[in-house]
C-alpha cells in the first residue's frame, strides 16, 4: 500500500514539472488588434428582389387563375377573390354581404348539410373559410395534397351551391345583433367608428353602420339573391399555390366548376364620397380614465403617383413606430400617451383616409391633441432631416422583401393588383419608387395632402376632466351614441 502511494506521489510531481514547461498565456505574443467598423456606419446593398412569377390563365367560363407551384411541402392552398362587397348592399339591408359570406361557409350546400361540411373539413384536417368585406369577397382552402380532390369538390360546391340553412342564418343574425348591442363597450371601437362616419358620411356605404333593424330585415331569400348576382365564374379569380402539376390542376379545376356559366353583372352605382370643406371638433362623453383620440381627413388612392412619397411621409410622422416623430415626442419625451401614431391608409375604389391617433390620460387630453396637431403643421413647414429620410427609406426597403416570404403571398399580391386595377409591375417598381423619394418630395406631398384646416378632431372620454376645454380648438359638437 505504501509502495503504491509512493508511485502516485512521483507521478504527481512529474505532472507538475511538465506544466512548468508549458509557456504561460501571458508569455505568448498578443495577437494584433483588429479594429472593427462602427456598425452604425456600415452599409449593405439592398437584397435582390426577384420573386417567382405566377402564371395567369383564363378558363372558358371567364374564371381567372393564378398558378405558382411550390413542391417544398405536400400542401395546396387556394384563394378566391370575388368582386362584391358591402358597398353594393341596399341601405336597408346593411350586413347582408357579411352574412352571405358567413352562411356560405356554415349553411350547407345542395350535397351536404352545414354540419356535414364541418365534419368533412375536420376529417381532412383542412382549413376552409369564406368572407365578404367592404369592397371584396374571398374564400380560402388549405388542404393536404392527398386530399386535394375531395377538398376542391367541397370548395367548389360551397362557392356554387350554398343553400343558406335557415337555422344557421338565425344564429348568425343573433350574433350580429348581440355585437351591435355591445359595440359601445369599447372606447377605441367607438372612436374609430364615429370618426369613419365623419370622414365618409353616415349614409355613404363606406361610413354607414348596421343596426338591429337592418339585420332583422335580412331573410334567406336576400342571401340567395346576393350570392346568385355576384358569385359567377367571370367575376372570380382563383390563386393556387403548392405541390401540384399545372396542367393537371387546371383540368381538375375546370371539371370541378363545369356547368357554372358566365353571366353579366350590373353593379349598383356606389355614391362618391363628398369631401368636407372644413374640419370639426367632436366629443363623445364616456366615464373613462383614458381618452381615445382620432384626428384626420380623407386621404388618397393607392394608384396616386405620390403614393410612395406619402408612405415615407407617414412613416416619419407617425407610422414608423418607435422612431417616428409622434412616438418619439408624444410618448417617449413627454409621456403623454401609451399608444400614438399615424396611418395614411390608401383606398382603392374610393379614397382612403389619413388618421393620427392616440390614447392618453383624461387630464392630458388637450395637451396630447395640441402636440399631435403641432407635428402635423411642422412637417408641412420644414423639410425632414437627412437621417429621418434615410431611416424611413431603409425601413421600407429592408422590410419589403418579407412581404413575399411565401408563394401564397406572391400570388395573393398579384391577384390584388389586378382586382384593384393597379399596374402589373407595381410591386417590381415599388422599391425603386421608394428609393427615389427626396426631402423635397416629402415637403411637397405634406403640403398637398395634409390639411390642418380640414382636420376632424374626435375625442372619446370624460370631457369634464380634460386639462383644457376642447372648445379652444374650435366649436365642439357632442355626439350622442345610439344603443
Amino acid at each position: 500500500m505504501r509502495r503504491r502511494m509512493n508511485r502516485l506521489s512521483v507521478l504527481f510531481l512529474v505532472f507538475l514539472w511538465s506544466l512548468s514547461l508549458v509557456p504561460s498565456p501571458s508569455a505568448a505574443p498578443a495577437p494584433a488588434a483588429t479594429e472593427l467598423p462602427d456598425p452604425r456606419t456600415m452599409t449593405f446593398p439592398a437584397p435582390a428582389f426577384q420573386p417567382p412569377k405566377p402564371e395567369r390563365q383564363v378558363l372558358s367560363n371567364g374564371m381567372i387563375l393564378y398558378l405558382l407551384e411550390d413542391h417544398e411541402l405536400p400542401l395546396i392552398r387556394m384563394e378566391v377573390i370575388v368582386k362584391t362587397g358591402s358597398i353594393y348592399e341596399p341601405a336597408d339591408k346593411i350586413s347582408l354581404a357579411g352574412l352571405t359570406g358567413a352562411i356560405m361557409r356554415t349553411g350547407g350546400t345542395k350535397r351536404h348539410s352545414g354540419d356535414e361540411v364541418d365534419e368533412i373539413i375536420d376529417q381532412m384536417a383542412a382549413d376552409l373559410s369564406v368572407g365578404i368585406g367592404a369592397d371584396a369577397g374571398g374564400a380560402w382552402l388549405d388542404v393536404l395534397k392527398k386530399d386535394f380532390d375531395a377538398g376542391l369538390a367541397l370548395f367548389a360546391d360551397i362557392l356554387m351551391n350554398p343553400v343558406f340553412e335557415e337555422e344557421k342564418l338565425q344564429i348568425a343574425k343573433n350574433n350580429a345583433i348581440e355585437m351591435i348591442r355591445r359595440r359601445n363597450d369599447r372606447p377605441s371601437s367607438i372612436a374609430s367608428r364615429e370618426f369613419n362616419k365623419q370622414i365618409y358620411g353616415a349614409d355613404n356605404p363606406y361610413g354607414r353602420e348596421a343596426t338591429e333593424e337592418t339585420v332583422r330585415s335580412i331573410v334567406r331569400d336576400d342571401l340567395v339573391a346576393f350570392h346568385r348576382k355576384y358569385f359567377v365564374p367571370n367575376n372570380i379569380m382563383i390563386g393556387v399555390t403548392g405541390d401540384f402539376d399545372k396542367k393537371e390542376i387546371i383540368a381538375k379545376i375546370e371539371k370541378a366548376f363545369a356547368g357554372w356559366k358566365k353571366k353579366k353583372i350590373d353593379f349598383p352605382e356606389v355614391p362618391s364620397v363628398v369631401e368636407r370643406k372644413d374640419g370639426g371638433v367632436y366629443a363623445i362623453a364616456r366615464p373613462i380614465t383614458q381618452t381615445q383620440i382620432r384626428i384626420g381627413h380623407l386621404g388618397i388612392k393607392q394608384n396616386n403617383p405620390d403614393f410612395f412619397a406619402v408612405s415615407i411621409l407617414d412613416d416619419i410622422l407617425g407610422g414608423g413606430g418607435l422612431t417616428s416623430r409622434l412616438f418619439s415626442d408624444v410618448r417617449t419625451q413627454r409621456g403623454l400617451a401609451y399608444s400614438v401614431g399615424s396611418v395614411f391608409r390608401p383606398g382603392n375604389f374610393e379614397r382612403g383616409v389619413f388618421i393620427a391617433y392616440g390614447e392618453t390620460r383624461v387630464d392630458t387630453t388637450h395637451q396630447a391633441i395640441s402636440t399631435i396637431l403641432d407635428h402635423i403643421r411642422k412637417i408641412r413647414r420644414e423639410p425632414v432631416t437627412d437621417e429621418e429620410l434615410k431611416r424611413a427609406k431603409e425601413s421600407f426597403l429592408n422590410s419589403f422583401i418579407f412581404s413575399f416570404s411565401s408563394p401564397a403571398q406572391i400570388v395573393s399580391r398579384k391577384m390584388s393588383l389586378e382586382y384593384y386595377g393597379l399596374p402589373s409591375d407595381f410591386l417590381e417598381r415599388y422599391r425603386d419608387n421608394v428609393a427615389k423619394v427626396t426631402k423635397e418630395d416629402i415637403l411637397r406631398v405634406a403640403k398637398k395632402y395634409l390639411h390642418p384646416d380640414r382636420l376632424v378632431i374626435l375625442a372619446v372620454g370624460d370631457d369634464g376632466k380634460f386639462d383644457q376645454p376642447l372648445s379652444s380648438l374650435g366649436k365642439v359638437t357632442q355626439i350622442q351614441l345610439t344603443p
